[in-house]
């Protein structure tokens, strides 16, 4: 499975990805908290994007399933990311996003340049409900499978 979205650089486009990702990743059969982690994360590159790219315009959101791994992209024209303030503090409502994504992904990857922009990459091993399809599928008949 791949797939590729542009998206404007608004809030609104958030739960499109959500949902597109979501409904993606459960109908291949991957369990339910597998999910949520991987729409978790996502959500949290996404709203960095929509908060803190210093660029306007779009954004791309672009996805695969490979060998039981989701891995995603998060590209935007931005900047990269600022230098972390000292201490938020514990309560602090902003600058936890990247600690999320790390605690809920297997690997996070930020590449950033000022010429180029800002890719996060996002990546789950992805673990199964039972009886999912794609758990069923001899290996061999896998690179036909979509």
């Amino acid at each position: 499975m791949r797939f590729s979205l542009a998206l404007p650089r608004e809030a609104l486009s958030i739960p499109v990805i959500r949902r597109v990702v979501g409904d993606a990743l459960r109908g291949l059969g991957v369990s339910d908290d597998c999910v949520d982690d991987v729409l978790v994360a996502t959500s949290e590159a996404c709203t960095n994007v929509v908060l803190h790219a210093r660029a306007t315009g779009e954004y791309e959101v672009t996805g695969h399933v490979d060998d039981g791994v989701c891995m995603l992209k998060i590209k935007d024209s931005g900047r990269g990311p600022r230098p972390a303030p000292q201490d938020r503090g514990v309560l602090s409502e902003s600058g936890r996003g990247l600690k999320i994504m790390r605690a809920l992904v297997d690997d996070l990857d930020i590449d950033s340049s000022p010429d180029r922009g800002t890719v996060v990459h996002l990546r789950k091993r992805l673990t199964w409900r039972d009886g999912a399809l794609i758990g069923r599928l001899d290996a061999r008949l896998m690179p036909n499978a979509g």
